[in-house]
């Protein structure tokens, strides 16, 4: 069987033979289109890189909203709003909301409720928080500053880490402005949990993620959004003898229900009024006030930057 006959592409393609010159002229538009392509590949991985961050930014953002999320609905439990049966209520309070972010239910009630008996007044507990304000921008700043890059997580945790090796010392008192328990016991527990959330963390193959955004996440955005909470609360309200005064309601959009006002807590003085419904039922009430005309009685803002601009319009002395 004769052999199949071969095509020479010079002569199907060029009606001369091809010089030395054609050859380097091809050759120039070969390299300057790779060229083209390897800027394009650099461009599509730099474009790949910065996607990733800003997803890893915002799981960070998120995840630490939920976390003040779990504390929130600790606080519904310290009210009984979680759960119609009490031990369902005592232990998804604990153990599910008030344990993985440092807290202890039973510590945050005893005081939580002296807190609404008290509101705005010389025995609340909490009023450290809101009676500095307003103060300056720069105050502001600063605060915030020392939430986003730790100082404020190492601060509230480290004293609490270090009593585990402290032997019959009672525990230390912790600042308001944070949800975290004090006490030896409470620390153990706080990281028991955390060391059971890494381990399913791992087996799901993700054990660089619990360090990566669940703990940065809360020695960053959380402290931040806490912050956030307790001024949006109560800073710059009245602590005259009318109830509906004490705290404040601020509208959020869809961005602050997700990144700083999880579960409903920015309807504030309607759970102060009322402080037993559950979270779920405080939009309705905030309705039926502005129906019955008493949110001319309440303070009521549109918004949390409005808040910060309120709560940080102090001057320079």
């Amino acid at each position: 069987m004769p052999v199949v006959a071969r095509v020479d592409p010079k002569n199907r393609f060029f009606s001369r033979r091809m010089e030395p010159v054609d050859v380097a002229q091809l050759a120039a538009g070969h390299v300057a289109r790779g060229s083209r392509l390897g800027h394009h590949r650099c461009g599509y991985r730099t474009g790949h890189a910065m996607a990733k961050s800003l997803t890893w930014l915002i799981a960070v953002t998120v995840v630490g909203a939920r976390q003040l999320g779990l504390a929130i609905l600790m606080h519904e439990a310290a009210h009984g709003g979680l759960h119609a049966n009490r031990a369902i209520n005592e232990w998804v309070g604990q153990w599910l909301c008030a344990v993985p972010v440092g807290a202890d239910l039973a510590s945050y009630r005893s005081y939580h409720l002296q807190h609404h008996k008290f509101t705005q007044q010389p025995e609340d507990p909490d009023l450290s928080l809101s009676a500095p304000f307003p103060i300056t921008k720069e105050s502001y700043t600063r605060k915030a500053i020392r939430d986003l890059t730790g100082q404020t997580f190492v601060k509230q945790r480290l004293p609490l880490f270090l009593s585990l090796f402290r032997r019959g010392g009672a525990d230390d008192p912790v600042s308001h402005e944070s949800f975290v328990s004090s006490g030896a016991d409470k620390m153990a527990r706080f990281l028991a949990v955390n060391a059971v959330m890494f381990v399913l963390f791992w087996l799901a193959g993700a054990g660089i993620w619990y360090f990566g955004v669940w703990v940065l996440a809360m020695a960053t955005w959380l402290p931040l959004v806490t912050r956030i909470r307790n001024i949006a609360e109560h800073a710059c309200t009245s602590t005259g003898e009318d109830p509906f005064s004490h705290a404040r309601t601020t509208h959020a959009n869809p961005i602050e229900r997700l990144l700083i006002a999880p579960y409903w807590v920015n309807y504030h003085a309607e759970h102060h009024l009322f402080m037993y419904l559950p979270c779920y039922r405080l939009p309705e009430t905030h309705r039926l006030l502005v129906e019955k005309g008493l949110i001319e009685r309440m303070e009521v803002r549109p918004g949390y930057l409005d808040v910060m601009r309120l709560a940080t319009s102090s001057q320079r002395a």
